[in-house]
């Protein structure tokens, strides 16, 4: 055989080696990929604990009405992007898990229905390519109408969970020409590779109704019943993977603290009161998870357990996850013992930032750092405090998409 044949053969056979291995690149890395990305896409919503920019300091509640101002955002992005923390929220660190870009807050993807139908969407600032976050600061659960009614409407936010209901169903309709509430073909696509994630919301409700001659146990009732019924709608479209967050212990941020004074205090010196409430919450809001995984049983719906997650924090020692500072707000006024102050709150002349937020749990009073915010994030993807576990969640998806 001569020199130049040899070395033609050898030639096509490494040509036939090397397009073996292309193809079986091409073959293996759309399934790498999706097993890497069970979902493509989170439609988020909630109150402030979940809101990526909804509202701003014109228009958010005005108890913590200087969002956009320093040192919000301090940590993570240098510079307010009108989060309520010092850097990312639960719901940045569950993009991040799943590959995803941060959600940009629907405020900034503006739809126009008008046409009806895929491709009416106006340009806005920010692409929703990854999903949409459509939580509010300072939202309820409860309608609107009811804070109306009961004269309970001074210094509050007028959005819903039902709002964010209308803005979701504008924004399906416009992007996916999923229109009305029952199941359809676009709205299977619409959820297809899509993750819910209702962030907590009810805590409003009840902060909105101290010192009324409104009971919690009415306020307790009419909160769930309308998530509920927002769920029931989500599900009755499609939605296939759902997260839902509890409500987290309200007896123990500064805030509270601050009203109850030497009120009782519960096993993690907290105001019992208040921490007593938001469990009995938790209990009510499992129950009815129960009924909704049995009237749509192909859904995997999660419970996100933030009541006990805080709490196993609040009880760890200081040396497991790097918090010195339980009950003191980070950013604030020091006029207090919990570094908080009704007429100094973050963002304002009078308050200042702590040199190390990673060693607070709480942030300005009521919300949390982006260090707590990163540790609970961790327990409900990877940790026993989400039920079932987020893994069963992401193998079903897997599986399925």
């Amino acid at each position: 055989m001569s020199l130049l044949l040899s070395l033609q053969l050898l030639l096509l056979f490494l040509l036939v080696i090397s397009s073996l291995i292309a193809c079986g690149l091409q073959v293996q890395a759309p399934a790498q990929q999706s097993r890497g990305r069970p979902f493509h896409k989170i439609y988020a919503f909630g109150d402030s604990f979940t809101d990526t920019g909804n509202t701003g300091n014109a228009n958010g509640p005005s108890g913590f009405g200087h969002v956009s101002n320093p040192p919000y955002g301090m940590t993570f992005f240098h510079h307010p992007t009108n989060r309520y923390s010092d850097g990312r929220l639960v719901i940045d660190f569950v993009a991040e898990a799943l590959s995803l870009p941060y959600l940009p807050p629907y405020r900034n993807v503006v739809v126009d229905t008008s046409k009806g139908g895929p491709g009416s969407r106006i340009s806005g600032t920010s692409s929703s390519s990854g999903g949409v976050n459509f939580a509010v600061a300072g939202s309820t659960a409860i309608n609107h109408d009811f804070f109306v009614k009961n004269n309970l409407t001074l210094d509050m936010t007028p959005e819903s969970i039902l709002t964010q209901l209308v803005w979701f169903n504008r924004y399906l309709e416009g992007n996916e020409g999923c229109k009305g509430a029952a199941y359809s073909r676009p709205c299977e696509v619409a959820f297809r590779e899509a993750l819910v994630w209702v962030g907590e919301i009810g805590v409003n409700d009840y902060a909105y109704t101290i010192g009324s001659s409104v009971a919690w146990d009415t306020v307790q009732k009419l909160a769930i019943d309308t998530v509920v019924a927002f769920l029931d709608s989500l599900l009755r479209m499609g939605a296939r993977y759902m997260v839902v967050q509890g409500l987290p212990p309200t007896g123990c941020l500064p805030l509270a603290m601050f009203l109850a004074g030497e009120d009782e205090k519960d096993d993690i010196g907290c105001v019992k009161r208040a921490n007593d409430q938001t469990g009995a919450h938790n209990t009510v809001l499992q129950l009815k998870l129960n009924h909704l995984r049995n009237k749509y049983p192909r859904a995997l719906i999660l419970y996100a357990d933030y009541w006990n997650a805080y709490r196993a924090v609040m009880k760890s020692p200081p040396s497991r996850y790097g918090f010195t500072e339980r009950f003191k707000a980070c950013c604030g006024s020091s006029d207090s013992p919990y570094n908080f102050s009704p007429f100094a709150t973050c963002g304002t002349p009078s308050a200042r930032a702590c040199q190390k937020p990673s060693q607070y749990i709480n942030w300005d009073g009521v919300h949390l750092t982006e260090a707590m915010y990163g540790v609970v994030s961790n327990m409900f993807l990877t940790g026993n405090f989400s039920h079932p576990p987020f893994n069963s969640l992401l193998a079903s998806a897997a599986i399925d998409n």
